[in-house]
This record gives C-alpha cells, structure tokens and sequence, in this order.
C-alpha cells in the first residue's frame, strides 16, 4: 500500500537546492504530509523530497524500451551491462522516476530493470480492473521475453506486493527478494491509511459523477481500488516464497507492526529489517541506509542464526 495520489493542493516545501522536483510529485508530497503527520512524526524529521537525478530516470531514452504484455504495452527501463539481474518495482500512482535513489546505487554492480507497472507512469492499463495479479503477471511476462537468469527483486511499498506475488506464482523467476512496506490484505494497514483511502474512494467517484476532468479520476479510482479493497493474499501462500527474503518496514510505516511480522514469519527464509526513526517513505528519506541495507542481504549467502541455538 502507498498512499499517494495525483491530487490536493500544493503546500510549501524545503527541498535542497538546485532541485527541480515535477509538479505532480508535489501534488504527491502533498497529499503525504499531512497524512505521515498523523503518526505524530514532527515535520523537521521528514525527508519527503522524491529523487530528483543527473540522470531522467524513467524518461531516458537511451535505456527505455516498450514491450507488448498481456495485451499492453509495458514501458520498461534498464541500467548496467553485468553482473546479476535485478528487478525494481514501484509503489502506488508512482513510476520508474521514484526509484532513483535505488537505480543510482545498484546499477553499478548489478543489471538493473525497472519498469512502469499497468497503469502507471508510460505502460497502458488495459482493460478492466486494475490488479497486483496482472502487474505480476506483466512483470513475469517481461523477464520471459528478456530471458533473465532469477532476479533479485526490490518491490517497494504496492512493489512489495508485487514482488510477494511474483515469487509465490513464479518461484523460478526470482533467487532474492527484498520488500519494503508491503501488505495481504488492506487490513494491514493502520485503520487511519485505511479509512482515508475509502473516503477518498467516495469523494474521487462523485467527481466523476459530476464529469469533472480536472485529473485523470477514473485512472486514480482505479489506484485507490488497489489501495482499500486489494490484495488479497492468503497466509498460507507465503510458505510458497522459496526465494530467500528481506522483509522491511520503517518503525513508523503505513503497515501495522504485527502484520509485517506476520508476513516475516510465513515466509519460510526470511530476514526482517524494522528502521528506526523512518516511515513508509525511507527509500527516499534515508536512502543511504536503505540501500546499503538491501545490498548487505542480496550480497552474502542466506544464513538463520537462532538464538536458541547457543542453548543446546
């Protein structure tokens, strides 16, 4: 689940300087704050300025390509020429240009492919409602037609689902996977995420009643659909993840604690990463520690150290 959409109004921000940050990832920022503020996290400890790069991430040419899956064309970008294929996914009403931060520092060491899901940044939507099954099945669809060994797969946020989905479905597709944010089913998340996403559900369908065009509604209707009435993945399925995996989550995230920890224990090798002082955004607001995070586990062989074990 991430909670952001193309709406609300503008609100003013500190960002570093020089930094030319688009107007609909203000409109994105904006939304955010107020709705972070809610956990009580004083505004001076926020970073929610989005990457801004030398390089365009998800309007490069020079590595973007389409392909046609699913009966879409799919936008998809990638980045280094060696080394182990890695696969990143984006979270809710973003695209290619919200993993910079993580582009920027894997691709160096790692064959980056990133790609714009269904519906969302330059990839078509397609027909009929918009789901994490089919964008992991666009995905799938992908690695076929590039013909990768297993990735490693990043998923943040609705990526983390994604991801999730992926390796339960495709368990050949992935050899690592690391999540950030990621959910079941729309009840792990706060009941605060929860009932804004339904309310906003409401006030987005009466705008569409009324023909208003001032944003693309139905297209963020169907983003907010993904957010309060999906996924819907059973416990059970997460003893079929055989990828080993890194389950993340800021200690003042979006997802309930308990259910973070649920998904880390259904997973039969997983590791778990709660982050002190960070909210569902740490991919962009402390990205250093993030990514140095997810390179740790993607780099060095699984191992499950138990405590109880020094007790034999």
């Amino acid at each position: 689940m991430f909670v952001l959409h193309f709406i609300g109004p503008i609100i003013p921000l500190t960002v570093k300087k020089n930094l030319s940050i688009p107007s609909h990832l203000l409109r994105i920022i904006s939304l955010l704050v107020p709705l972070l503020l809610a956990q009580t996290t004083p505004a001076a400890e926020l970073d929610l300025a989005p990457p801004v790069l030398a390089v365009p991430y998800g309007d490069n040419a020079a590595a973007g390509a389409y392909v046609s899956v699913n009966g879409i064309k799919l936008y998809y970008e990638t980045y280094g020429t060696a080394g182990q294929p890695m696969l990143q996914i984006h979270g809710n009403g973003l695209s290619i240009s919200s993993m910079g931060h993580q582009i920027a520092f894997f691709s160096p060491h790692y064959k980056v492919i990133v790609a714009d899901s269904r519906g969302h940044g330059r990839s078509e939507i397609g027909a009929g409602r918009l789901t994490y099954e089919q964008m992991a099945e666009d995905l799938n669809a992908l690695l076929e037609k590039l013909k990768t060994k297993p990735v490693y797969v990043l998923g943040w946020s609705d990526g983390g689902i994604i991801g999730l989905l992926l390796a339960i479905r495709h368990p050949d597709k992935v050899g690592k996977l690391a999540i950030m944010g990621a959910n079941l089913n729309p009840e792990g998340a706060y009941d605060w995420a929860f009932n804004w996403a339904v309310k906003e559900d409401k006030r987005v369908a009466a705008l569409i009643t009324k023909g208003d065009t001032s944003q693309p509604w139905p297209l963020v209707r169907q983003h907010l659909d993904l957010l309060a009435k999906q996924p819907h993945i059973p416990i059970a399925d997460l003893a079929k993840v055989m990828a080993p995996t890194l389950v993340m989550a800021g200690d003042k995230d979006v997802i309930r604690d308990d259910h973070t920890l649920q998904i880390f224990h259904g997973i039969p090798k997983a590791h778990l990463a709660i982050f002190p002082r960070a909210t569902h955004m740490i991919p962009w607001e402390k990205h250093e520690l993030f990514n140095r995070t997810v390179k740790r586990f993607f780099n060095r062989p699984f191992t499950r150290p138990d405590t109880r074990d020094l007790f034999k």
